[in-house]
């Protein structure tokens, strides 16, 4: 097996596993949601969180960026921001005269760890263009120059209520994000109680406050992501799960998939492509390892598929809307019409 003694495994393992208890202190009932933001940062992955209003996104996103550590900068997405909103900030001098500084996404220059879009649905298209070279290259053009982002993710956040002023992600933008992750305030009574009668989640400042910074550090992570995914093992037997998953998600009336009151043949119109694949290994992989195996096994790529794989499955416009209730039911069809290997 191959050695690589920067990265000793089992010690980052503790650090990771560190960052997702010191998040859990200050995020409550949100276990799922925490880990599978830790298996985005170690993946290098961007995220997107969608939710009710108040439910904790933006608490549990800024609480990431602390625990990674590194310059941070957020935006909020209004109807009337533009793509030049994001690269400079004009102002006037001391002089007089008009100037102009680096917006938020160059203020920290090619240092940028988290770049934080809040209400991501309310910014225009162009904007949305803008982010996506962002997310894809991890670069922009500026000041005459090229401006390029290391150690980048980008994490944004939409309400699902609110659909006035605002605009729907399209595909290519969606697809960049890693994982698209829901979050729900907490079935368990007892934290519900405690999040709105203990005091100490009425000051979210605060709350984030008392987070070790730096935990996972930022600028080890692509050193980290790229060890992890050479040294975690994923076996002939899981390739071939993999694929079988991926065809029949490219021909689900030819596979015998059924859904209750939706005509399979029409459902889908895109999607399950390689790069989307390719993130669902990368995410196995990582739950694999903070699970402590060296090996991906299929509870990894199930545990995975719905995060990675969902958003990332375009339906046609007569079942969007039905989108929460389809998706559930397509995945388990899918994982019903290919074996799981011994």
């Amino acid at each position: 097996m191959l050695e690589f003694p920067n990265i000793p495994l089992a010690e980052w393992r503790e650090k990771a596993l560190a960052f997702e208890s010191e998040i859990a202190k200050a995020i409550v009932g949100q276990d799922r949601a925490i880990r599978l933001m830790t298996i985005a940062a170690l993946c290098r992955g961007h995220v997107l969180l969608e939710g009710d209003v108040g439910v904790g996104k933006t608490t549990l996103l800024r609480t990431v960026a602390r625990a990674l550590g590194g310059p941070y900068e957020r935006i909020e997405g209004t109807v009337d921001l533009m793509p030049n909103d994001m690269l400079y900030t004009p102002f006037i001098g001391e002089d007089g005269r008009p100037r102009v500084d680096p917006g938020p996404a160059l203020a920290h220059g090619e240092d940028l760890a988290v770049f934080f879009f809040n209400e991501i649905n309310r910014a225009r298209p162009q904007v949305h263009a803008l982010l996506l070279r962002m997310m894809a290259e991890r670069s922009v053009t500026a000041f005459r120059r090229e401006m390029r982002f290391p150690h980048l993710q980008v994490f944004a956040d939409r309400n699902k209520v609110e659909r006035d002023e605002t605009f729907e992600l399209p595909a290519a933008a969606r697809d960049r994000f890693f994982m698209e992750i829901r979050v729900a305030a907490p079935a368990e009574r007892a934290m519900r109680s405690r999040l709105v009668f203990d005091p100490i989640f009425h000051d979210v400042d605060a709350l984030i406050g008392g987070v070790e910074e730096g935990i996972l550090p930022y600028d080890r992570l692509a050193e980290l992501a790229a060890v992890l995914q050479t040294m975690i093992h994923a076996s002939p037997a899981i390739e071939a799960y993999v694929i079988g998953l991926w065809d029949v998600m490219r021909d689900l009336a030819g596979n015998d998939i059924a859904i209750e009151g939706v005509d399979v043949s029409r459902l889908v119109v895109g999607g399950a492509s390689p790069r989307g694949l390719s993130a669902l290994v990368r995410a196995a992989r990582a739950n694999a390892w903070l699970e402590g195996r060296d090996s991906v096994v299929p509870e990894d790529v199930r545990a995975m598929f719905p995060v990675v794989m969902g958003h990332r499955i375009f339906f046609s416009p007569i079942y969007e809307m039905r989108r929460d209730e389809i998706s559930p039911a397509l995945h388990r069809a899918v994982f019903d019409a290919v074996p799981i290997p011994a």
